[in-house]
């Protein structure tokens, strides 16, 4: 066998011993502890990084779950901190299981956003409230908008739902001024702004307002400028709109 053979027996062993043969010239328990440290290690990553979804499963169910994750997902990077997201595009393109629960992708990618926040290499600087009217605003690149089908700030083992309710749930995640990773659900109305603010930057608090008053046409112009501009001034305050 050529090395690069011998090397895709020895990993294809470990991802999937149970239908993959023993590499040639390897003790059986030697195998066992590659395998059982590479295991480990995916294991560790994703229990650290989902906490909340490893909560769900019984002992045996996540192991199997972390297995199947570990045997048929191509990797698409070598970096340990990545893996969270390989993990999402698995859930999200390459799961096959009947019995999982109905929001298990979307729980997946709202704890994958508290972890990618946590991390992101960004700084911004809060801006004061007396501004808001007179620069140009964008959403911070420290600050999210999620739309869930599920309400996924409220599963635990205690809460399961299986149908998801009418009504979406609106989220905005952000890392705070002392480093933390908050979530605030958001009304629709609320997150359209924002929307507004994200993928049309540069504009001023009145323009943004002004569009809002075409999906809100039952609220009253000035009301909904007047308390729009409370919702901002909120949210530059806490750090998700800052000035260009």
């Amino acid at each position: 066998m050529s090395f690069q053979q011998h090397q895709a027996a020895f990993a294809a062993y470990i991802r999937n011993p149970e239908n993959s043969p023993l590499p040639v010239g390897v003790k059986p328990e030697r195998m066992a502890m590659y395998r059982e440290l590479f295991f480990n290690n995916i294991d560790g990553f994703l229990t650290a990084n989902f906490p909340v979804l490893h909560r769900l499963f019984d002992e045996q169910d996540w192991s199997n779950l972390v297995q199947d994750f570990f045997s048929q997902h191509i990797c698409q990077t070598p970096h340990f901190s990545e893996i969270p997201e390989e993990f999402l595009a698995y859930l999200q393109n390459e799961r096959q299981c009947t019995t999982d629960f109905p929001f298990l992708a979307e729980l997946a990618h709202y704890e994958w956003g508290e972890m990618a926040l946590s991390i992101a290499n960004a700084e911004t600087m809060q801006m004061s409230a007396e501004k808001i009217e007179s620069v140009p605003l964008q959403l911070s690149p420290l600050a999210c908008l999620l739309v869930y089908q599920f309400p996924v700030h409220q599963i635990s083992p205690a809460f399961l739902p299986l149908i998801a309710p009418e009504q979406a749930t609106f989220l905005v995640a952000y890392r705070d001024t002392e480093e933390v990773v908050q979530f605030l659900e958001i009304t629709p109305l609320t997150y359209q702004l924002l929307q507004l603010v994200e993928t049309q930057p540069e504009q001023l608090a009145e323009t943004y307002l002004m569009q809002l008053a075409d999906f809100a046409p039952a609220i009253a112009v000035q009301t909904l400028k007047e308390k729009g501009l409370e919702i901002l001034n909120d949210f530059a305050r806490r750090g998700v709109i800052v000035a260009v």
